[in-house]
């Protein structure tokens, strides 16, 4: 027989010993995003052989080495993020805005007066970036003509010992009790939690209540299809990275570079999904006719990583860089907080089952290794007027890794990736006019897929705008960038195979102020 625990972790809390986590998780710190200052948006990012812009030492470390004198900037930007959603054929909108302190960093550079030794220069900065703004809203909504929410908790249950998820009400065990007992119990953690959620709520039932070994459940969700279900998903947070920059140029022609990254990550999902119908009701017994189910995951954590490059100028005109970037070695924590809502009917009586264990599982930490990145520069300077500037990047996202690779569910996933995930390219192009104190900037980029078959997550492509105006000492840069990408989304994890089709619009202004001191 089960032993019940009784949290005593912050009063409600337990450390759990599985979680449910995805390949789309490793993704949200694998991708890259465009941010940083407005010049650096204006061009879309094509800055790796171009330099003196403090974004742009994240693409290129070697970049700081073009700066001729001590420079700061500040930036911040406003984000608003379009999904639109298509679930079987009902499209629904969403829109989300935010503000943000996106960009803050400064560069020193030492000089060789002397003119006695070849590396007449070095630079040395510190430049801090929010790398991604999780802040999101999005909703969709439509009538699957087969597959219930409902199967995800059936799903769980199949196989699992029915005194798994009864109460021992002969000791006063609650809800909370048992489902923190299941998150602590080797062998059952988190599917058992899922499946006791369903039971409870009375979901499913077992075909033998009598026995406590039953294994085998039939659901009390009535079939037929035509189910309405929607999905409101939020999300708050960002990644942030600490960039410690060092660069020095050697003749004025070879340029090398280095940054020691800290990364910081601070995510909170929210989702409820919810379904009904109204199918016929069973003859007897319960039928389901309406499923509300709300998560809330908390992931936070940090990570390093580091770049190494290079910039070589051939002419005055034309240089041409080389950039390694590192994986980013991830430590994360996640916390999961559930809540469960049926309401069933006997055809007389109408019944609402509210299952909220108030408990918070505290998963173990674990690791994301993310792939590494290799990008090839080239930029043509004219008459000091002006630039066009092309970065061309690869990074093989099969290569991404969840840790300790002991654990066969990470393993697993690990399989997953290598198997879905391909080695992809990036290209971004930009250019920059100058008229006398005004600067006028464009930019493109396109980034293919981390999916083998691209349906799961489409291509990104984007563009961008931007203009400056040099006071002198100081300058003031505006830029506006749009970029889309369709991907799928599928409403809960397991047990239904359908997904939303969601097309993400994201519009982004940011204004930058920069000084030399």
């Amino acid at each position: 027989m089960k032993k019940i625990f009784l949290s005593l972790l912050l009063g409600s809390s337990i450390i759990s010993i599985a979680q449910e986590t995805t390949i789309n998780d490793a993704l949200r710190y694998s991708i890259s995003n465009i941010t940083g200052t407005a010049r650096f948006r204006g061009m879309s990012g094509a800055f790796g052989a171009v330099g003196g812009d403090l974004s742009s030492i994240n693409v290129n470390p070697a970049g700081s080495a073009f700066f001729t004198n001590n420079f700061g900037s500040i930036s911040g930007s406003s984000f608003n993020v379009r999904n639109n959603s298509n679930y079987f054929g009902t499209k629904t909108k969403e829109n989300y805005s935010t503000l943000d302190l996106n960009q803050l960093g400064a560069v020193l550079v030492f000089n060789d007066k002397s003119g006695k030794s070849n590396w007449s220069k070095i630079a040395v900065a510190l430049n801090y970036e929010n790398t991604s703004d999780f802040d999101n809203s999005l909703y969709s909504a439509g009538v699957n003509p087969t597959s219930s929410i409902g199967n995800y908790f059936i799903d769980k249950a199949q196989g699992l010992p029915l005194e798994y998820m009864t109460l021992q009400t002969d000791v006063g065990e609650t809800i909370t009790d048992l489902y923190a007992y299941l998150g602590e119990t080797s062998g059952l953690g988190f599917p058992a939690q899922q499946a006791m959620l369903g039971y409870q709520a009375f979901l499913f039932e077992a075909f033998d209540d009598s026995d406590p070994n039953n294994v085998d459940y039939y659901t009390n969700v009535p079939t037929g299809g035509n189910y309405f279900q929607d999905n409101y998903v939020t999300s708050n947070g960002f990644n942030g990275k600490l960039s410690a920059n060092i660069a020095t140029g050697y003749k004025d022609k070879l340029f090398l570079g280095l940054n020691l990254n800290a990364h910081f990550t601070d995510y909170v999902k929210t989702t409820s999904v919810y379904e009904s119908n109204n199918n016929p009701l069973y003859s007897s017994g319960l039928t389901v006719t309406d499923i509300q189910f709300d998560n809330e995951l908390y992931t936070y954590g940090s990570g390093f990583s580091l770049n190494v490059g290079a910039i070589y100028k051939f002419t005055e005109s034309f240089r041409a860089g080389v950039a390694y970037e590192s994986p980013t070695w991830y430590r994360l924590n996640d916390e999961l907080t559930q809540r469960l809502i049926v309401n069933t009917t006997d055809g007389t009586d109408n019944f609402q089952n509210v299952i909220a264990p108030n408990v918070i599982n505290v998963y173990q930490a674990y690791k994301i290794q993310t792939p590494s990145k290799v990008t090839l520069s080239g930029a043509y300077i004219f008459n000091k007027k002006g630039l066009i500037s092309i970065d061309y990047a690869m990074k093989d996202y099969s290569n991404t890794k969840f840790k300790p690779t002991s654990d066969s569910f990470y393993r697993n996933l690990n399989t997953q990736m290598s198997n879905q995930f391909d080695n992809t390219y990036e290209l971004r192009i930009g250019g920059e006019y100058k008229i006398k104190q005004w600067s006028v900037r464009g930019g493109y980029r396109f980034e293919e897929s981390p999916y083998k078959v691209d349906y799961a997550m489409g291509d990104l492509t984007g563009y961008s705008a931007g203009l400056g105006y040099n006071f002198g000492e100081s300058k003031l840069d505006l830029a506006y960038a749009n970029d889309h990408r369709n991907y799928n989304l599928a409403f809960i994890s397991s047990g239904m195979n359908d997904t939303a089709r969601i097309r993400t619009t994201n519009n982004n202004v940011t204004l930058t102020y920069s000084i030399n001191f």
